[in-house]
């Protein structure tokens, strides 16, 4: 039998009036044809997802995509526009920094206001009041105005009070980035612990690392739209693509657009040239084999030449590159089909373009240059647990030895 349902979103729309200036909104309030001065934003539009307990769900999606409203409208802060919002248990929140926190008063007198907001009693708190400051751990800070302090000490009291009144349901957006790696550190081990236990967490991060690794499941929230929800790492590696084509330079679209000026108008003058290029598949996984196949044409004989193909990442950056003249060999005669075979590939997750170029010998000048003549997709190869082997630029083979 599946968990209970813990959070249960139907239907949820919330739209904004934005006026163009504040007297457009007195005009609407008093015009007596009830004319509009207003426009109609959605920040979000039909979302729905449940959460069960014991589960730690992350949110994923770009700056503006609703992430912060849904989470005011499950915390009640906001209300929907359209749709229901069903909550099983007790909530503590963690969303902007210094939120439910009075800036004048100290961290102590800041801790009995959030726990008397959790409906926790004056004895209560006392009873958690050394837990809190244990796990803090600010020092004599908590005596002063909570104004005085930095972003990370904020972050340390705000995160300390959430999770020691005991919430059934944890919801995190975001707090944790402010805090350094020791902190983080204490802070993940805790909601384990808070989960072993029977809570629940929905956590918010920027950082598709922290989603795959600490999530079960993902919801994936773009422009107020309800785009994918499933497990972690599939919805990761779905948005981390979205988020590649989105950031895709315009370099790669001039590349293709313009010839270069040291190139002959089309190629009925070349002497030697592109006719073909394949690959054995455009989509691989990370340590499959991948095979490039160049076929040149010639109209004329007795050239001296090199064959190059180089591989740039969606930035425009040179990933790698393959040259004959570089890998001394020498072409003194027409040779119509190259095949380049890379074994047990090492290229990580991402989008990869090609160019193929023809040079003379020496690489002084182009015989035919093919800019962005193709690309290719590589997917990750996953361990056990589905995260993938590598992460960076390259994956570096390589061979653990433990020793008693």
């Amino acid at each position: 039998m599946s968990a209970e349902v813990v959070i249960d979103v139907k239907n949820i729309s919330k739209v904004y009036k934005l006026y163009t200036k504040p007297s457009d909104r007195l005009k609407e309030a008093l015009h007596p044809m009830k004319k509009k001065y207003h426009n109609d934003y959605a920040a979000l539009d039909n979302v729905s997802f449940q959460v069960r307990k014991k589960e730690i769900v992350g949110i994923l999606g770009t700056n503006g995509s609703g992430k912060s409203t849904i989470l005011k409208i499950i915390t009640g802060l906001l209300n929907p526009t359209n749709g229901t919002v069903s909550v099983h248990g007790k909530i503590s929140a963690l969303l902007e920094l210094g939120a439910g926190f009075n800036q004048e008063l100290t961290g102590i007198e800041n801790i009995y206001l959030n726990g008397s907001m959790m409906n926790l009693g004056k004895d209560e708190i006392d009873k958690k009041l050394q837990q809190i400051l244990d796990f803090a751990d600010i020092g004599d800070f908590v005596y002063q105005p909570v104004k005085t302090y930095s972003s990370g000490m904020f972050a340390r009291l705000a995160f300390a009070v959430a999770i020691n009144v005991e919430p059934d349901i944890l919801i995190v957006d975001e707090a944790l980035a402010v805090g350094d790696m020791f902190f983080q550190e204490k802070c993940y081990e805790k909601m384990k612990e808070m989960v072993q236990s029977g809570a629940t967490i929905l956590f918010v991060s920027h950082s598709l690392s922290a989603i795959r690794n600490f999530c079960n499941r993902a919801v994936w929230i773009e422009k107020g739209i309800l785009r994918e929800e499933g497990p972690a790492d599939e919805i990761c590696e779905k948005y981390k693509y979205f988020i590649e084509q989105k950031e895709t330079k315009e370099i790669v679209k001039t590349a293709v657009a313009e010839e270069p000026a040291d190139v002959p108008a089309g190629k009925a003058k070349n002497k030697i040239f592109v006719k073909d290029f394949q690959m054995n598949k455009n989509v691989v996984v990370t340590g499959e084999d991948i095979v490039f196949t160049i076929e040149l044409g010639f109209r004329e004989s007795g050239l001296k030449y090199g064959v190059g193909m180089i591989i740039y990442n969606e930035k425009g950056d040179i990933v790698t590159l393959f040259n004959t003249v570089r890998d001394d060999m020498k072409l003194e005669r027409p040779y119509s089909v190259f095949k380049i075979k890379v074994e047990n590939n090492d290229f990580l997750d991402g989008r990869y373009f090609i160019s193929v170029h023809i040079s003379d010998d020496m690489v002084m000048y182009p015989y035919d240059r093919n800019d962005y003549i193709s690309e290719f997709r590589v997917l990750p190869k996953k361990n056990r647990r589905g995260l993938p082997v590598a992460e960076g630029y390259f994956r570096c083979k390589h061979e653990w030895e433990i020793l008693e």
